[in-house]
């Protein structure tokens, strides 16, 4: 199979997938979670559970607020104890429903059996719907509601469907383990979803570093017509969305613009799991592979974690917080966040924890640009980070800004990681990003 890639920018970070080889472990019995009702990219869900009923797994515990929301679950039976703010990993404070854990009982209708469902029933209104009420959302980060994401707006139609099997993010292994544990499950729910856009192609794009998940998706692929398997060339950021469709279409999203403007709509390996399990197996989403990695770590893993999950429990479970670990991350070191509370607990888009030293974390000292153009180079979007940064430290240029298409950045960190000069270029690049946004939403 030939390689693919996007044409423009991107950079080739060490990929330290050191837990690749590690199988997923269920995770240890919990006494108690604290499931959050801001998982999912938009508003909030809205509790309606209260203190003292009694839940089982997978019962709704939170109903969408707004257009852009989805459904919460419960990841294990029991009773609520709290429905109150708490802190996530940033330290903000949003609403939780805490549960403590009394025995293991199960929603009606999730079938727990280990046999692959192969035959797809219902028309595509059905399928959206059971993908809806079980609460899917983009597991590679972003946490958009999936079945928003599987309705184009009217005069928007898709051509194809591209599963991201990337993962080019360093050290992540959640979405390798589950190609290769349950590779027919993945193309089963990619099918779904095909099914539901009406998508005759579905192309499943897989980084060439993991060999041993290509082939099994290769072969998963097999059944089902209209599905190819592509092997990407290893480099960052290639499971960016727009850079993932260039590679595989040779289209480029417009900028400002939506995927769908290209006939094309992705959704991440896990994804499609989690749509499998919702509409063949009854299975909302309460649970999700995790991995826990990390050089310092004995014994890098990965688990499947119900959601709520404290982040200390998963700590623990891997063997308690080194004593040279000086950050916890949650994602990659790449594009993933800080945690200020590591009693935040596990939620949708949790796909990794990751422990690095201090001399990992350590910041070289800025100096000045020297006008090198590695970070033009580097960007994936064709932007120039050097003049972004230059204006962002200029304060109030929100005009200049937009017209060098600051809202294109995608916080990719490429521009940051080639800078010889060790600027902050991200970091200065996201704050006036986020200004330059809400400036472009107050015209709408």
């Amino acid at each position: 199979m030939k390689k693919k890639t996007f044409a423009m920018g991107g950079i080739h970070p060490h990929d330290h997938k050191i837990a690749a080889m590690a199988e997923t472990e269920q995770f240890p019995p919990l006494q108690k979670v604290n499931i959050s009702m801001a998982q999912h990219l938009g508003a909030p869900a809205t509790p309606i559970v209260a203190v003292g009923d009694k839940v089982k797994v997978g019962q709704v515990i939170a109903e969408p607020t707004g257009f852009v929301s989805g459904f919460v679950h419960s990841s294990v039976s029991g009773t609520v104890s709290a429905v109150q703010p708490m802190a996530d990993i940033a330290g903000n404070m949003v609403m939780h429903v805490s549960i403590d854990v009394e025995g293991d009982e199960y929603a009606d209708g999730i079938d727990l059996s280990p046999e692959i469902v192969r035959e797809i029933k219902g028309e595509p209104a059905e399928l959206l719907a059971k993908i809806k009420a079980a609460g899917v959302v983009g597991m590679g980060g972003a946490t958009f509601p999936t079945h928003i994401k599987l309705a184009p707006p009217p005069g928007k139609n898709a051509e194809f469907l591209i599963i991201n099997g990337a993962e080019c993010e360093p050290y992540v292994t959640a979405d390798n383990r589950l190609m290769l544990e349950a590779p027919e499950q993945v193309v089963i729910g990619a099918v779904i979803m095909a099914r539901v856009l009406d998508v005759k192609k579905i192309f499943i794009a897989i980084e060439e570093n993991k060999p041993l998940a290509i082939a099994a998706m290769g072969e998963a692929a097999k059944s089902w017509p209209g599905v190819e398997v592509l092997r990407m060339k290893k480099k960052y950021p290639q499971g960016g969305e727009k850079q993932l469709i260039d590679a595989v279409t040779g289209r480029r999203v417009p900028s400002g613009g939506l995927p769908i403007e290209t006939g094309c709509v992705v959704q991440n390996i896990a994804t499609a799991f989690a749509v499998y399990e919702a509409v063949q197996k009854g299975k909302p989403l309460y649970e999700r592979v995790m991995t826990v990695t990390g050089e310092c770590l004995a014994a890098p893993r990965n688990f499947r974690v119900r959601l709520g999950t404290p982040l200390s429990a998963v700590l623990e479970a891997a063997g308690g917080l080194p004593e040279d670990a000086a950050k916890v991350i949650s994602g990659g070191p790449m594009m993933g966040k800080a945690v200020a509370n590591i009693e935040a607990t596990t939620q949708k888009g949790s796909s990794c924890l990751l422990l690095l030293t201090a001399q990992q974390t350590a910041r070289s000292r800025e100096s000045n640009c020297i006008r090198c153009g590695k970070c033009a180079e580097a960007c994936p979007m064709g932007l120039e980070p050097w003049r972004l940064n230059k204006l962002s430290r200029a304060g109030g240029m929100y005009d200049a800004l937009e017209e060098h298409r600051v809202f294109d950045c995608i916080e990719c960190g490429s521009c940051q990681y080639t800078c010889p000069a060790c600027i902050p270029l991200l970091d200065m690049i996201r704050v006036s990003k986020g200004e330059v946004m809400k400036i472009i939403r107050s015209r709408k």
